[in-house]
């Protein structure tokens, strides 16, 4: 008969402490009464043996060290300076009893490192049997994203484990004759290193109400080159942006402290956006480890669109998609082309002074200018405006002769800029300026097509914007009956 047992250990090293071995298979109570009847004795004795690993990819923390001395971790839930992987066996059974065997050398074939900080689960060698079900949450009930190899049956996590933190790990199988076993191990990991070398973001915009086609941002507190993909992979995976509706969408590193998440195309009307950093306590190699960053929820208003045709000197504007006004213009005129392409709102202002020597004409030449202006509203920080040009007028809707920003009457302006609001759309058409700069000069994000835009994520473009998944449900291996 089997018998419930617990047995656990700590290690001085710097990736885990204790192991402990205390539940019931899947649909069944620890320490319940042996079955009746005949087929009892089969119950009783069901059992497979696991492979349970934890291992860190040590490829980053390998440069500038002698061989002797590279820093590699232990899949037996420990790490240190060493020169072979250890395992953890577990035997699960049909009430959920567990012996843990100590198996001291594996090579590396056996549990293979991934990026993220892998925590491995698979059958052991030549066991009968196939695991169904694998579940890890951390202390407050979080759970650890994870997936399975089909090649091979492994599960292993899709999301780094995190310094100082609490785990329980479920476990569910099936021994060679589809009797139900398994086992729940709990583990807690090492605090992380000091707070002041923790690296930490700062989402943007600030919670409120924005238009379609806002920017997600996130600055971090110290710098991650492009020169460390896995540390920035982490980090990526770490930043979560989820939505309701959910949108397929990715994050960007414009440099190597700054990052920006967008969807495919434009948010939709009326969505939920909620942004949370998972990096408190995440292992990024030689850039130390993730702190906590506060959470960012926004969200986005009617979709508005302002496209402007330069050669027609006119703008329509379109609330989720039906026109609500068309409106006379006037763009730049030649040798001040109004930029081309997507732009965004960034703010308005009610009355702004317009100096020509700001954007590098001189005082004195016939182009200078120096005008109290009503009804700006921004969309670059060069200084572009959507206003109102009560001076041209006669030539709104006719020709272009602007220095560059969009003119139009006080009226339409006024309209206009009681109508936006940061993050909605305007784009300009038929100008002949240069296009809009994607990251230097307001959110020119929209400009960049979605290729390009995947290629600046760190992750592979099927983990740069996974498919929703839902918090409670278990890593299904294959399924039940």
């Amino acid at each position: 008969m089997a018998v419930s047992r617990t047995k656990a250990w700590s290690t001085a090293a710097a990736v885990t402490g204790a192991l402990l071995a205390v539940a019931a298979a899947p649909g069944r109570t620890a320490g319940a009464g042996t079955p009746q009847g005949a087929d009892a004795p089969a119950a009783r004795d069901a059992a497979v043996t696991l492979l349970v690993g934890r291992s860190l990819d040590s490829r980053a923390l390998d440069r500038g060290r002698a061989p002797a001395a590279r820093w590699c971790a232990a899949p037996a839930f420990a790490s240190g300076p060493c020169g072979a992987w250890r395992e953890q066996r577990v035997r699960a059974t049909a009430h959920g009893a567990a012996s843990l065997l100590w198996n001291p050398a594996l090579g590396t074939a056996t549990l293979p490192t991934a990026a993220g900080g892998p925590l491995e689960v698979a059958l052991a060698h030549a066991e009968a049997g196939r695991l169904t079900d694998v579940t890890v949450r951390d202390g407050h009930g979080r759970r650890l994203a994870g997936e399975v190899a089909p090649e091979s049956g492994r599960w292993h996590n899709t999301e780094p484990l995190r310094a100082g933190e609490a785990y329980t790990l479920q476990v569910g199988a099936q021994d060679g004759d589809g009797t139900p076993v398994g086992v729940t191990l709990a583990f807690r990991t090492a605090r992380p290193a000091a707070e002041g070398t923790r690296l930490t973001a700062e989402f943007g915009p600030r919670p409120g109400t924005y238009g379609a086609g806002e920017i997600v941002t996130a600055e971090l507190s110290h710098p991650v080159p492009a020169d460390a993909p896995e540390a920035r992979a982490r980090v990526e995976q770490a930043l979560q942006v989820t939505s309701e509706p959910q949108v397929e969408g990715a994050w960007h590193w414009v440099d190597a402290t700054t990052l920006h998440f967008r969807p495919r195309t434009y948010w939709p009307a009326h969505t939920v956006v909620r942004v949370r950093s998972g990096l408190d306590g995440v292992e990024l190699g030689e850039h130390g480890y993730g702190g906590p960053s506060e959470p960012l929820e926004f969200t986005v208003a009617d979709r508005i669109e302002a496209v402007t045709d330069s050669a027609a000197h006119e703008m329509t504007v379109r609330r989720n998609g039906r026109v609500i006004r068309t409106i006379p213009v006037t763009t730049g005129k030649a040798g001040f082309l109004t930029r081309s392409g997507i732009k965004v709102v960034l703010g308005k202002e009610a009355k702004v002074r317009m100096r020509g020597d700001t954007v590098g004409i001189q005082k004195g030449t016939k182009e200078f200018y120096d005008l109290p202006v009503l009804y700006a509203t921004r969309v670059t920080w060069s200084g572009e405006y959507v206003h109102a040009a009560p001076w041209s007028v006669e030539a709104q809707g006719e020709e272009n002769v602007s220095h560059g920003c969009t003119g139009m009457s006080t009226e339409d302006a006024a309209w206009f800029y009681e109508t936006v609001r940061e993050g909605d759309i305007v784009e300009v058409v038929n100008s002949g300026g240069d296009r809009m700069s994607p990251f230097d000069n307001g959110f020119g994000d929209w400009n960049v097509d979605w290729r390009t835009w995947l290629a600046g994520s760190a992750l592979t473009p099927a983990a740069a914007h996974p498919a929703p998944r839902a918090d409670t449900a278990a890593s299904r291996l294959e399924p039940t009956t």
